[in-house]
């Protein structure tokens, strides 16, 4: 019985792992053995970096807000804690969107907060 030396499966698993090492900088994007490890490594970082992606969020999220309490006259932990105080639950994503697109209600927020501190 004939051996079989380069059969479809192996092809398609050299084209699949090409495919993926389309526009990688070199040889990476060419040539097979160094785009299998190139793919290996890029795909542990896209595993790695969805779940960061998360905090990176968050951090944007609290610098933007931070900068908005600051111009009102408080600080992003006063905040925090004021809303807690004053029942408010309104996420960092939510605050971040009124701090930076809808001022007044920013400002709203941050009165009630005041008060509930009693600042």
């Amino acid at each position: 019985m004939s051996r079989a030396i380069d059969g479809s499966k192996r092809k398609n698993h050299r084209k699949k792992i090409l495919k993926l090492a389309k526009g990688y900088w070199g040889r990476r994007g060419t040539n097979y053995k160094t785009a299998k490890d190139a793919v290996a490594k890029s795909l542990t970082y896209a595993y790695r970096d969805r779940k960061d992606r998360k905090g990176d969020f968050r951090r944007l999220w609290i610098v933007r807000i931070n900068a908005a309490c600051r111009e009102q006259g408080l600080t992003y932990s006063r905040l925090i804690a004021g809303m807690s105080k004053a029942g408010i639950i309104i996420d960092r994503k939510a605050l971040a969107w009124l701090a930076t697109e809808d001022a007044s209600a920013f400002k709203a927020v941050v009165d009630r907060v005041k008060a509930a501190l009693g600042a």
